[in-house]
């Protein structure tokens, strides 16, 4: 199976992407799953779970005080703005699973960096080892060496703020069925994928002046 675990819609605030545009999209690139992780904001994943229950994983991209996390399988959001070490108990009292989005990237000021990802490296489920908005390859490198050598599964996502990325990047795994066998089907898995141009980033710019104009919220 194919699972881009990185993907944003229109609910956050630097994506117009409809949640119709992503089932089209993710059906017609052959992509079996997709993570919806909007920053610190859960009601867009919820919804698309509704409209696609099979393709859905329902996550969150979360800003802490030292960088972001990246989790899957929420049942309830978790604000942003607390340690690393508070969201990472509020993802684990809902049984939802923890990850790093880009760590490593040294453009992104959301980035977590090696000092906080170290203090914290011992209550990680698995680290995005592939992101494809990073614009140094070397970043990505850097984050699939360190987990390498931890033994920590490597997660891979299109970070898409546009459905144009959808599927830039994934992982081959096996079937899972949820949360319980996910880690398990993960370390078998195999990053795909390839680095997005330097101009998608674009998208990201145009939608959060779309929004301030319009006010915010999906348009």
């Amino acid at each position: 199976m194919r699972a881009d675990l990185h993907v944003h819609t229109c609910y956050s605030p630097d994506s117009l992407t409809s949640l119709e545009a992503v089932i089209e999209t993710a059906h017609r690139r052959g992509l079996d799953k997709v993570a919806i992780t909007d920053h610190n904001q859960l009601e867009g994943a919820l919804r698309l779970r509704e409209l696609a229950p099979e393709l859905v994983i329902v996550g969150e991209e979360i800003r802490t005080t030292e960088g972001e996390l990246l989790s899957f399988f929420l049942q309830e959001e978790v604000p942003g703005g607390l340690s690393p070490q508070e969201t990472i108990a509020r993802v684990r009292d809902q049984g939802g699973i923890v990850g790093i989005p880009h760590p490593m990237d040294q453009v992104r000021r959301e980035a977590m960096g090696r000092e906080a990802l170290t203090r914290i490296r011992a209550q990680l489920d698995c680290v995005e080892v592939f992101n494809a908005r990073c614009l140094l390859a070397m970043d990505n490198q850097r984050v699939a060496t360190w987990a390498e050598e931890l033994g920590l599964p490597g997660t891979a996502g299109s970070d898409a703020h546009h459905a144009i990325e959808i599927g830039q990047a994934y992982v081959e795994m096996p079937p899972f069925t949820g949360r319980e066998d996910f880690l398990e089907k993960l370390i078998q898995g195999r990053v795909q994928g390839r680095s997005s141009p330097l101009w998608v980033h674009f998208f990201s710019t145009w939608a959060k002046m779309r929004k301030r104009l319009m006010r915010g919220g999906c348009i």
